[in-house]
């Protein structure tokens, strides 16, 4: 069985800015079957940030080639964190993000928050 993972725009975007191995910690913390998925609106938004400067656009970039390896869902929502918790509410698993406000709106029965431990580590935080 796999477990399903919705990662949010930071999450994508901390290979480059945290030094993180994504995938690899996602698989340490959950098992080897993940099943990351990204929503729409996320994908959208690493677009939008890759199109400008500096270090943001790099690992926005990055972000965008992560997609990849995951499976973008369409949403009814038109904002990322919006979207991160419609999914979390259809899917349940786990929620990858850093975003504060986006962890106190996650439903707490449905998802397991992990955020980002020291600099390159994956934690559960709930």
């Amino acid at each position: 069985m796999s477990a399903t993972v919705i990662l949010d725009t930071n999450a994508l975007m901390a290979p480059v800015e945290r030094d993180l191995r994504l995938f690899e910690e996602l698989e340490r913390l959950v098992g080897p079957s993940v099943r990351p998925l990204v929503p729409a609106p996320v994908a959208d938004e690493l677009r939008r940030l890759a199109a400008g400067g500096g270090r943001a656009a790099t690992a926005a970039g990055v972000g965008r080639s992560l997609l990849e390896r995951c499976e973008v869902v369409p949403t009814d929502a038109a904002y990322a964190d919006d979207a991160v918790v419609e999914l979390a509410r259809a899917h349940g698993g786990y929620v990858v993000t850093e975003d504060r406000a986006l962890r106190a709106r996650l439903p707490s029965q449905a998802v397991h928050v992990i955020g980002i431990r020291g600099s390159d580590r994956l934690e559960v935080r709930d």
